[in-house]
């Protein structure tokens, strides 16, 4: 790719960003590197022809689920503190009234 004319200055200007004059300076060498670089990413082939792939859906059915509610005395017990059939955890979250 030729070096291409990159005004750094309008760029930030339509972006809203404060850039400073040594940033503006250091973005026109850059930017003409990362277009390049965009463009061999471009060429580059994504490596799938749409065929078939060798991915599968790997979940599998859940043939002997445990009864519900099973743990829950052992785990209300080992919690260090619990009102009723609950865990009592300290407040992280504040709700604005």
């Amino acid at each position: 790719m030729t070096n291409p004319d990159v005004d750094v200055a309008a760029l930030a200007k339509l972006a809203r960003l404060d850039v400073s004059d040594d940033e503006i300076s250091k973005l026109k060498q850059e930017i003409p590197h990362i277009l390049e670089f965009v463009a061999t990413l471009q060429k580059a082939s994504a490596g799938s022809d749409g065929g078939e792939t060798s991915l599968r859906n790997v979940m599998r059915a859940d043939e002997n689920p445990h009864e519900s509610g099973k743990y829950t005395k052992v785990l209300l017990e080992a919690a260090p503190a619990r009102d009723g059939n609950r865990v009592l955890v300290k407040q992280v979250v504040s709700r604005k009234k």
